[in-house]
């Protein structure tokens, strides 16, 4: 699957998709409800979609730099297509991503790196831990 985070338009996307013959994940950047407002034009266009928190004005590299944004935004959004959320995922924060929204499912997160692109494999076995306790609480809720 090929994974784009820069500012291609749905055409864009689509035409990536069928130049490489391979699925398409477009990421969109999130900070504020109006962030929402294309994410429609990407349905049937990309095979799913990544939101992530809105890069801050210094950063260098798009996406949140494993900054959470407000998961709120996506409450009751149906984007006609899967998708992901990331941002600042972490095993203290999973279990709240995943009850706000329990279609959602978590990227890989910075919130288990104990240093810039080295994972720590105690912080990913409590990831998953408090992942799966969430998940078995959305899916049978008390």
């Amino acid at each position: 699957m090929l994974q784009l985070h820069g500012t291609e338009s749905p055409d864009r996307v689509d035409a990536i998709r069928r130049m490489f013959g391979l699925p398409v994940m477009k990421a969109l950047p999130i900070s504020a409800k109006s962030d929402l407002d294309g994410v429609a034009r990407y349905a049937g266009i990309a095979d799913r979609l990544l939101f992530d928190a809105r890069r801050r004005g210094e950063a260098t590299r798009p996406g949140g730099l494993g900054r959470p944004f407000d998961w709120h935004l996506l409450e009751n959004l149906d984007p006609g297509v899967p998708f992901m959320l990331s941002g600042g995922l972490d095993a203290a924060n999973v279990g709240e991503a995943l009850r706000i929204h329990a279609r959602a499912r978590g990227r890989r997160p910075s919130g288990v790196e104990r240093a810039p692109g080295e994972k720590d494999p105690d912080k990913i076995r409590a990831f998953v831990r408090a992942a799966r306790v969430a998940a078995a609480s959305v899916a049978s809720p008390a």
